[in-house]
């Protein structure tokens, strides 16, 4: 099972692995508060499609289209499958700090992992 949730909002034992899928560290937050199992910046968009995005859902879809082409790299594949790995065995949380829920990155590699898994 992947969820995905808010690095703002409490940790909960249900979440399983923790991993944040952020390329910046969330505002305001002190690592040790974060309660993370891994921090996988790499998989994050990058800084100039971050840019680009800016938290406009005026600019989801582009963003989206852009986003999945970026993790066909070979490490963001990596990184997708040691995720799903970890699915296997248990519950895995995608950490985010966006306060839009429903437009960020997570939503993005919450639905491409899901697939793998039908």
């Amino acid at each position: 099972m992947i969820a995905i949730k808010r690095v703002y909002d409490p940790p909960a034992r249900a979440d399983g692995v923790r991993i944040l899928v952020d390329r910046l560290w969330p505002r305001g937050l002190a690592k040790r508060d974060a309660k993370l199992d891994r921090w996988m910046r790499e998989i994050a968009p990058s800084t100039e499609l971050r840019k680009f995005f800016g938290h406009d859902p005026a600019h989801w879809k582009e963003f989206r289209t852009r986003y999945l082409a970026e993790l066909k790299r070979e490490e963001a594949r990596r990184l997708l499958d040691e995720i799903a790995g970890l699915a296997k065995k248990g519950a895995v949380t995608l950490i985010y700090g966006a306060s839009d829920r429903e437009h960020n990155q997570a939503v993005v590699l919450k639905e491409l992992l899901d697939r793998k898994f039908r």
